[in-house]
């Protein structure tokens, strides 16, 4: 069994087509995505179709979940003007949403399960399996991981939510994070000096006869190709998120 692990979108079908083209190319057997897949960038009905295209199972993350809603259910400390300007950007992507589009953001699902093999799952979410705003990342100190995934041994499991490609054992398996297709970035980075990746990550995940792999794959695409899509768009504060791209 070969399975495609991918995450967090963020709107950006442009890095999305390029996931799917390397998907295909990959005799994968199964795919799943795992969550924030449609709010902030430039293309969120485009996202939305694909997905229905590919008809894969889909986890609710945060940033889609809010976009239904609008109820903030993380505590980040978020300064007042910068949650203006998400909301702004909130309401830009629900105006490009049909209801139908909306109706099936509503069905992606908590977790996801399937079925490698006898015995085996791979237990599929966005922050981890209790919940979607649970930060994993490579820093997070043993405790706290296995306060997160503790519970879920025996299971290979996979998240998203933190953009950060990682592997880390946990009893004898492992968990993996796939990274970001459509907004991927290094998380050491000093302030006022961000700056996002130019290529889509996700990975694959194969199962065998007991013997299981992982791969971490990284597509590149055109940045200047990305910055004319989101010059098109209109979406709102445009230019500062095309910065991110622009060293």
């Amino acid at each position: 069994m070969r399975v495609a692990v991918f995450s967090d979108i963020h709107g950006n079908d442009f890095a999305f087509e390029t996931v799917a083209a390397d998907m295909q190319s990959q005799s994968v057997d199964r795919i799943v995505c795992l969550g924030d897949a449609v709010q902030g960038g430039p293309q969120p009905a485009a996202v939305v179709q694909r997905l229905r295209t590919l008809n894969c199972p889909v986890v609710m993350g945060n940033a889609d979940a809010w976009l239904l809603s609008g109820i903030e259910t993380a505590d980040e400390g978020v300064p007042p003007e910068r949650k203006k300007k998400m909301e702004d950007i909130r309401q830009w992507s629900l105006r490009q949403l049909s209801a139908e589009d909306r109706a099936l953001i509503s069905q992606f699902q908590p977790t996801v399960t399937i079925r490698l093999e006898k015995d085996l799952d791979l237990l599929c979410f966005h922050g981890s399996p209790a919940n979607f705003d649970d930060v994993i990342l490579p820093t997070t100190s043993e405790d706290e991981f296995r306060k997160f995934l503790g519970a879920y041994q025996g299971k290979i499991l996979t998240g998203g939510h933190t953009h950060a490609q990682q592997i880390r054992r946990i009893g004898d398996q492992f968990f993996f994070n796939p990274g970001s297709v459509g907004f991927a970035y290094a998380q050491d980075q000093a302030n006022g000096q961000f700056h996002a990746d130019a290529w889509a990550e996700y990975a694959i995940l194969a199962v065998e006869g007991g013997q299981s792999s992982l791969e971490f794959r990284r597509v590149p695409f055109d940045v200047k190709q990305l910055i004319r899509i989101y010059r098109g768009s209109r979406r709102p504060f445009a230019e500062e998120a095309i910065a991110q791209y622009q060293r």
